[in-house]
């Protein structure tokens, strides 16, 4: 394991007055549809609109203050870019952010707040990995990665830790997964304080690499197709993740675009949780029973909250 509880405490420890300790809900709306307990941790309260302050602020702070006082470069369709634009601001240095063409304007809009550069690229045709290969080349300055990092892994995993230290042991935990950094971390700390906890990943149905990667038993591909689930669009897991992710996962469920918006809707009417479509993952799949955890304690993080007005009464009420 390249990643332990020890490490998830010391950044919750660097962590400590810079993120926010983010709620959990319940709700009886929620139990009776469900068919469970369900325990739900609002990381779309967090700073920043996402779990991702955890990992970047983790990561650049262990930078040594000579480097990272030149700039830092990071890759992201959102959250981890404004994670990454509010963690150099924080600790007094720049970032450059080479984001998809597509993004939500919402994300890069609130990137570009914070200070940071903007570099674009099209992810439909364009490498992402050669791409930020050659900006990392051409600036010369550290790279953040969005999760296959250890010390990213160790930050995001601070959310869980919150989660376990607030409600005690779980049935399940059910976590969306993108490079699969978050689900890694709370996985590690899961072993560690409840060892019974059953570990389910969520992915979008038309991007389900680490599903299908658990089931060949090694990193595989899948084509860069499009989603509203922007936050969750990686075609193969980490080589840092899915090792971990492979000792630790149950198993992983997809949902779709249209049970994705579903989700959103039940957060905001039943939780008063404004979300966008990557951060409910993991309540879709309760809500569809792709996840089965009826009779159960179950979390479920509730990832981000980066959505523009306009596009979220789009999505969940079609003005």
């Amino acid at each position: 394991m390249t990643v332990t509880i020890d490490d998830v405490r010391r950044a919750a420890a660097v962590l400590d007055g810079v993120t926010v300790r983010t709620p959990v809900l319940r709700s009886d709306v929620l139990d009776e549809r469900v068919g469970a307990s369900v325990l739900v941790k609002c990381e779309c309260l967090q700073r920043g609109g996402a779990f991702k302050l955890r990992g970047a602020f983790t990561k650049i702070s262990s930078i040594p203050e000579a480097e990272r006082a030149r700039g830092v470069v990071a890759v992201s369709s959102g959250n981890h870019a404004i994670a990454v634009a509010l963690s150099a601001k924080l600790l007094g240095t720049t970032a450059t952010i080479l984001v998809p063409e597509d993004a939500p304007a919402a994300k890069i809009d609130v990137v570009r707040s914070l200070g940071a550069e903007i570099v674009t690229f099209d992810r439909f045709t364009e490498d992402r990995d050669t791409v930020i290969g050659a900006l990392v080349a051409e600036r010369g300055l550290p790279f953040v990665p969005p999760y296959d990092d250890e010390a990213i892994i160790a930050g995001q995993g601070t959310a869980a830790l919150e989660l376990f230290e607030d409600v005690g042991t779980l049935d399940a935990l059910v976590v969306p997964v993108s490079g699969g950094g978050l689900i890694a971390g709370s996985g590690i700390v899961a072993a560690a304080l409840s060892p019974g906890t059953r570990m389910i990943g969520v992915e979008p149905a038309t991007m389900d690499d680490t599903r299908r990667s658990l089931e060949a038993g090694e990193r595989v591909a899948v084509p860069m197709t499009a989603t509203i689930a922007d936050g969750l669009t990686v075609t193969t897991p980490g080589a840092v993740t899915f090792p971990i992710n492979q000792r630790q996962l149950e198993r992983v469920v997809t949902v779709t675009d249209e049970q994705l918006v579903q989700a959103m809707r039940v957060a905001f009417e039943e939780l008063h949780l404004v979300t966008e479509p990557s951060g409910v993952a993991a309540l879709a799949a309760l809500l569809t029973g792709a996840a089965d955890v009826r009779g159960e304690r179950v979390g479920v993080i509730v990832s981000g909250g980066n959505v523009g007005l306009e596009r979220f009464r789009s999505l969940v009420y079609g003005d």
